[in-house]
């Protein structure tokens, strides 16, 4: 399918459209596009937490802010295929690891993930890494030990982004994302709402996933988890409501991404899920922890699936998609 070119403006007025009529028909586009009582289940391991030199102001783990957050060097690679194993028996068909870097290095670190990237993909399961900033280089050796996706965020809109980050510049975001894609990587690329941006700021991060080619195959949309000690640690919780509008948005405009319903969903009711996964979320965070701020745990996440008739989805099952996403569908 032909991804439209969408225009900021024309995303502006979609989502300023009344909510229920724009839920509906986000979930037009959702049937459309999706087996809609699939939910794809991501867990998030933080493999390496803490004394970050960025100044991301939404984030614990940058190493200038005063937070709760302890600093751990690199974990074991035993110790995270464990935790992999775990996330599997919960119902999750990917794990993302997460290391507090600004940017990859060529160093014994990089190696160790390499070896836990191998040892996940031998489960069965795909694997997606968030390590910062990386080369082409470092992307292809990430490829070849099996890695599926590599989530780098754009966070908000690009004349937003120096108010929440100075330590490098959207540029620098935009080159991880093309060098990714160089080495054949699918790309997991959202950001958060609740920073104190404005409408037109969540537009303008849209619009530029939106004209990403080709578009990220996973876009996260994270409400804000304020942490006290960080910059934005008196940001009041974003309304249910805003996060049900960004995630239709989301879906209308880039039609077949998985958009992910992510950080701050523990603060989420049921309810405020369902309308959602209604929406047009088809992919959520869950175990225990995101990083380092809390998520529901997986059997909480499961009996709601129960309540709401979804299904966590097999692993891969869009790399086999793409072999046929030529073919027009026939029925017999």
């Amino acid at each position: 399918m032909q991804q439209k070119n969408w225009t900021k403006q024309e995303i502006l007025d979609l989502y300023n459209t009344p909510l229920l009529q724009l839920v509906q028909q986000a979930s037009e586009v959702h049937k459309q596009y999706h087996n809609t009582a699939e939910v794809q289940v991501s867990s998030l391991i933080s493999i390496k937490t803490g004394g970050c030199p960025e100044d991301c102001a939404y984030c614990p783990q940058a190493a200038r802010y005063n937070t709760e957050v302890k600093v751990h060097k690199v974990m074991p690679t035993a110790e995270v295929l464990e935790l992999a194993g775990n996330a599997q028996k919960g119902g999750a068909s990917r794990v993302c690891l997460g290391a507090a870097w600004r940017e990859v290095r060529d160093n014994r670190d990089f190696d160790n993930v390499l070896d836990m990237v191998r040892g996940i993909n031998n489960m069965g399961m795909e694997v997606c890494c968030t390590l910062g900033m990386l080369t082409e280089e470092q992307a292809k050796k990430l490829a070849n030990a099996g890695l599926y996706a590599y989530n780098h965020n754009i966070d908000t809109s690009e004349e937003n982004y120096n108010k929440i980050i100075s330590t490098r510049n959207y540029d620098d975001r935009l080159n991880t994302i093309h060098n990714a894609r160089k080495a054949g990587l699918t790309v997991c690329s959202g950001g958060i709402i609740g920073m104190g941006e404005s409408a037109e700021d969540r537009v303008g991060m849209l619009y530029t996933l939106s004209i990403l080619r080709p578009v990220p195959e996973s876009i996260p949309i994270n409400a804000l988890v304020a942490v006290e000690g960080t910059p934005l640690e008196d940001q009041p919780q974003v309304p249910i409501w805003d996060m049900i509008r960004m995630i239709a948005t989301t879906r209308i405009v880039v039609p077949t991404t998985a958009v992910r319903l992510s950080a701050g969903r523990v603060g989420m009711s049921m309810e405020g899920q369902a309308l959602c996964f209604l929406a047009g979320a088809n992919s959520i965070f869950a175990g225990d922890k995101l990083l380092t701020t809390p998520n529901p745990e997986f059997n909480q996440d499961m009996e709601m699936f129960n309540i709401l008739g979804l299904k966590p989805k097999a692993a891969f099952a869009d790399k086999h998609h793409d072999h046929n996403h030529n073919h027009e569908k026939v029925t017999v």
